[in-house]
């Protein structure tokens, strides 16, 4: 009797959320178009409904996906509980994370497989801030973590102070303090069961290191510099990032040499990695280090800036191919546009087509330019709905739109985005009182 092995579909698991299927469906169409079967898990924060709808419909490029599971928590006896019969139908030929409740388990089940990944140990260090503190002390702030039962007892050294919850994404709940009085009153608005971290404020440029990583060897790194909106508030959230950082090469070499080297310190394996640094006095110092691929637009700044889409080389790194992505010969930026208090109603411009990318479950496929093309407006997205409340910004999770936009090498990119910046036009109308 033929073994009923060498019939199983290759296939390829995903592990994300709707946000992130519609920023990467690259990866969906990929995968596909390589013969193999994309298999999807997806949290609790997925509307199940509207990524079935998506699945449903032939023209959207998440039609391409053959399976989705959408489950309650990212526990990882529970997420292989949940694909079992996966591995049992299929030949799993990679593990792919793309959204960052899910880095610990991909990692494991990849190990698991014996497929290629980050290797389960490298996984729980970049899921959790804690384990990265201690692990990777030597390249980060001074800290002190202070689990629930002990938060009465929190302090710091010195203020100001920055204090973070060590177990959220996307900026949440990360606040600076000036004084015991403040840092008491940002400890009570965290979740009971949250463990908190205390760090020093490291002030200076901030910059994230982008590497794809084929079995522990970093065969390409970018360097984006991230604006936040510290300056106006007590809160970091990302407002804008270029891609590559315009920077003397001095600086983007420090920061690439520090992400080798916190990567080796991991025993990192395979796939991609996002860090977050700072430069203090041109000394790069870790803020934070993800196993997966960067948010925001940043893959698409990187396909404007190189002219080929990251996706393929994220696919080929899953598979144990070793990945050709070129370097950059332009500039691109993200930018968000400023906003006032109220409801969002509509957004427009000029300069491109608004994409609703919130309630089409999809960015926009942009195409890149000749080297010396002229700056041009790439995308203009929205991620929130029409309707949607817009207030001070506390993390990313409050911003409206944002313009990308793509440019010659040696361009200004804060004058040249600027230009399609101001041509945006939000209509917000008053909130009920």
């Amino acid at each position: 009797m033929m073994d009923r092995q060498t019939h199983r579909p290759p296939a390829v698991i995903v592990m994300s959320d709707l946000a992130a299927l519609a920023r990467q469906h690259r990866l969906i169409t990929d995968i596909a178009g390589r013969g193999l079967t994309p298999l999807v898990i997806v949290g609790p924060t997925t509307d199940l409904a509207r990524l079935t709808a998506h699945i449903e419909d032939p023209t959207h490029p998440l039609s391409r996906i053959a399976g989705v599971r959408r489950l309650p928590s990212p526990a990882v006896d529970g997420v292989w509980a949940s694909v079992q019969d996966w591995i049992t139908d299929f030949d799993i030929r990679g593990v792919i994370c793309s959204g960052e409740v899910f880095v610990d388990p991909a990692g494991a089940l990849s190990e698991a497989l014996g497929l290629p990944g980050p290797g389960a140990w490298a996984a729980r260090v970049c899921r959790d801030k804690v384990m990265q503190r201690v692990v990777l002390g030597d390249h980060g702030p001074s800290w002190r973590a202070f689990a629930p039962h002990a938060r009465d007892t929190a302090t710091s050294d010195g203020y100001p102070c920055v204090v973070k919850p060590a177990g959220r994404m996307f900026s949440s709940g990360v606040v600076k303090v000036s004084d015991d009085a403040e840092l008491r009153a940002a400890l009570a608005a965290y979740e009971p069961d949250e463990t908190i971290l205390v760090e020093e404020l490291v002030t200076g440029p901030e910059f994230s290191v982008e590497a794809l990583v084929h079995h522990g060897e970093v065969v390409w790194s970018g360097v984006t510099a991230k604006i936040t909106n510290e300056d106006s508030s007590r809160y970091f959230t990302e407002i804008g990032h270029t891609s590559p950082a315009k920077v003397p090469s001095s600086e983007s070499d420090a920061l690439i040499a520090a992400n080798t080297a916190i990567l080796k310190a991991l025993r990192f394996g395979s796939g991609i990695t996002h860090a977050e640094f700072r430069l203090r006095e041109g000394q790069p110092v870790l803020m934070e280090i993800a196993a997966r691929l960067p948010g925001d637009a940043i893959t698409m700044l990187w396909h404007l800036a190189t002219g080929q889409p990251i996706e393929p080389a994220i696919v080929d790194l899953a598979l144990g191919i070793a990945p050709r992505y070129p370097q950059p010969s332009r500039r691109a930026v993200q930018r968000f546009v400023d906003h006032r208090p109220g409801r969002l109603m509509d957004v427009r411009s000029a300069a491109q087509t608004v994409s609703w990318i919130g309630d089409d479950g999809y960015w926009p496929t942009v195409t890149s330019s000749e080297a010396d093309a002229p700056a041009r407006c790439a995308s203009i997205m929205v991620g929130l709905s029409r309707g949607a409340s817009l207030g001070t910004l506390h993390d990313s999770s409050g911003r409206s739109a944002s313009v990308v936009v793509d440019l010659p090498w040696e361009a200004d990119p804060v004058s040249e985005t600027r230009v399609f910046v101001d041509q945006v036009e939000l209509t917000i109308e008053a909130e009920a009182s």
